[in-house]
């Protein structure tokens, strides 16, 4: 059978988007990165006897020159070659790199330090929000709109779907005022308390909303507000 024959959830690629990269096998990892077999072996098979050839060893396989793959096996050109020597020695590389460092937010101070330099100089109002995990290190941030120079629309359905896609435990939101002045208005006290019902739905924190003007901020919880 080709691949194309099996059923979809068995299916290199498509187990790797809906399991994830480490519910498949080497030998499935290797497949998708040389895309296709030859005339009698599928992608897996083929990438199940290269892997044989060197006792199912990584690193034994990263050993192997272009030429030694080219030459070895049957449906292994020198594209498939090149692309299976650049993948090892991208998975090299990353054992040597430290790994990254999240910055943790803990007070309204650091979150107004974390979107200032987005913020600072726009004549326009654009809404961010921070995604955090539960040791409140930063997942992402992420723009929700951009609007006019007095107000941005927020949409709720777009911010609890990047909460929930990034399997944050908590957000705070923030937006500029262009104006100078940090004080709420009343749409601001709307959203935050809209925002605030709508996470508790997904079990999902506000930590904060923060209002951005100049050198200056304005922060719900400081104020008791959340």
């Amino acid at each position: 059978m080709k691949i194309t024959d099996w059923a979809i959830e068995d299916r290199p690629r498509e187990k790797l988007l809906h399991k994830g990269a480490s519910s498949l096998s080497d030998a499935e990892l290797l497949a998708i990165l040389i895309g296709s077999g030859n005339l009698q072996e599928t992608a897996v098979q083929l990438s199940q006897r290269i892997l044989h050839s060197v006792d199912n060893n990584l690193n034994a396989l990263g050993k192997l020159s272009v030429n030694d793959l080219i030459s070895s096996f049957k449906g292994i050109g020198e594209a498939k070659a090149v692309t299976i020597a650049a993948a090892l020695e991208l998975g090299k590389r990353r054992r040597g790199c430290e790994p990254v460092q999240r910055l943790v937010v803990q007070e309204s101070r650091a979150a107004y330090s974390l979107f200032y330099p987005l913020l600072c100089d726009l004549p326009y109002e654009e809404l961010w929000i921070a995604l955090l995990n539960r040791a409140n290190r930063v997942i992402e941030k992420v723009k929700i709109s951009q609007g006019g120079v007095g107000e941005t629309h927020a949409d709720i359905r777009l911010i609890l779907k990047a909460a929930i896609q990034s399997l944050a435990a908590s957000i705070i939101l923030c937006h500029n005022h262009p104006s100078g002045v940090t004080q709420p208005s009343a749409q601001d006290d709307a959203l935050t308390q809209r925002l605030k019902q709508a996470v508790q739905l997904v079990d999902i924190r506000l930590l904060d909303h923060i209002i951005i003007s100049d050198d200056r901020f304005y922060s719900y919880t400081d104020e008791g507000r959340l």
